[in-house]
């Protein structure tokens, strides 16, 4: 098995999974609810989200890595422990979430493909393409026909560095 890279501070990630075999992840409106209140839990302290999309059986996210500075003001770690906190924090979502969807469906296992899948984008080219791929995934993939009208949470920043 390879070894992954750590995600570094201060640089752009394309993170995204899906479910194991293809399944959902989601499986109603408040587990979209609760992934997002996950994420704003063990996330905020070490990325800054430009948009995202939750679809019923994967997600994908655009981030922006916070500095070690801002890393360390905002996080209860010391420095020998700041290379592996961005990948960590993404961990303990994906598990925090995994658990409970695993008690709410009365299942157990695992509910992603692992290891979650991490991209550093280099140019701001592909942030723009992103931004547009996941405005027209849930369209392209026939969730619905119009964006205005998909019920998942979607939401843009502004790209400002």
């Amino acid at each position: 098995m390879r070894q992954l890279e750590f995600i570094e501070p201060d640089r752009y990630y394309h993170i995204y999974n899906r479910g194991i075999n293809g399944g959902n992840i989601f499986y109603s409106n408040k587990n979209y609810t609760h992934f997002l209140k996950l994420y704003d839990k063990y996330i905020s302290s070490v990325d800054d989200a430009f948009a995202w999309y939750l679809l019923k059986n994967n997600f994908h996210l655009l981030v922006k890595i916070k500095t070690e500075k801002e890393i360390l003001a905002l996080s209860n770690v010391d420095i020998e422990e700041l290379e592996k906190r961005p990948s960590q924090q993404f961990s303990h979502l994906f598990n925090a979430y995994a658990q409970a969807i695993n008690k709410q469906n009365n299942r157990h296992g695992s509910l992603f493909e692992k290891p979650f899948r991490r991209k550093k984008i280099e140019d701001e080219i592909y942030i723009i393409n992103f931004i547009i791929y996941i405005h027209n995934n849930p369209i392209q993939y026939g969730f619905t026909d119009c964006i205005e009208t998909h019920q998942q949470k979607i939401d843009i920043i502004s790209l400002k560095k």
